[in-house]
């Protein structure tokens, strides 16, 4: 099956260039949205969300939790992928066939075909909550794309160079709205400025964000 047959939304997504290899698919995941979210609640019944440690000692304000074959994990000995939740000694939940559908589905808009992520990173931002800019480099492989799906709540996103102090850019995002990035792309520093008060129809006070990596 070809990666354009995996998934349909239900209209041509707008698209919006933030770089060479970046683009911005607006509305891609809104009609597979209450399908991710009741995945997302059978995922966390299983790994619930919890607010990691970076190796500094300070405390994530964004709550996480992973699914597939390698979930990303954060303490004082540093970042990393693992096979197995810290918190239930267990593997991660298995990566739900139409999150597997939605990445490769994005990726192929976006021009990247062939995108087999392994590893699924879910974000629950409420306000205040925030991401620093940083860049993605835990993977071993840094062809593949990032593909990152928005929930819920707006977010303010940020896109920088390939250089901490190089120009960012602010992209608005907003419920079904997905951004891929990758190529040139790739290492560009990245983050969340912190969430303004709001109240989603579905979500209430939160945002969902679900990051897909082949790791």
């Amino acid at each position: 099956m070809s990666t354009i047959d995996l998934f349909e939304s239900e209209s041509a997504p707008t698209r919006e260039k933030i770089g060479e290899e970046a683009i911005v698919l607006r509305g891609f995941a809104s009609a597979a949205a209450n399908d991710l979210l009741a995945k997302i609640k059978e995922i966390e019944t299983i790994s619930p969300f919890r607010h990691m440690t970076t190796p500094g000692g300070f405390t994530m304000s964004v709550g996480l939790t992973n699914c597939g074959q390698l979930g990303w994990t954060s303490d004082r000995r540093g970042y990393r992928y693992s096979p197995i939740d810290p918190i239930t000694n267990k593997p991660w939940p298995q990566m739900p066939e139409e999150f597997f559908r939605l990445a490769r589905s994005a990726a192929h808009e976006a021009g990247f075909n062939d995108f087999n992520p392994t590893a699924c990173l879910i974000n629950r931002y409420t306000p205040g909550a925030k991401l620093s800019l940083h860049q993605d480099k835990d993977e071993p492989d840094f062809n593949a794309p990032i593909v990152s799906v928005s929930l819920g709540i707006p977010a303010m996103f940020q896109f920088g160079g390939l250089d901490r102090s190089d120009k960012k850019i602010n992209i608005p995002l907003v419920h079904g709205d997905v951004v891929v990035w990758g190529g040139v792309d790739r290492m560009r520093f990245h983050g969340v400025l912190p969430i303004k008060s709001n109240v989603h129809s579905i979500l209430g006070e939160q945002r969902i964000n679900i990051t897909f990596r082949r790791a």
